[in-house]
């Protein structure tokens, strides 16, 4: 879980448009972010194999 001192900075506008740093919508996590969804890795993993995620299954080949 990311501190929520540096997820509220991170909401604010940044000085310079380069230190926009992509974090997951619902922990706040910086690292392993999926841009297409929003989400890092963790959350993205939790809600597909709960179903929350339309169109995304499990690979089993």
């Amino acid at each position: 879980m990311a501190r929520k001192a540096l997820v509220l900075k991170s909401m604010r506008k940044p000085k310079y448009d380069v230190r926009h740093r992509n974090r997951c919508r619902l922990c706040g996590r910086p690292r392993g972010y999926i841009r297409d969804y929003g989400l890092c890795r963790l959350c993205f993993r939790k809600m597909a194999l709960d179903g929350e995620i339309p169109g995304i299954k499990k690979a089993s080949w």
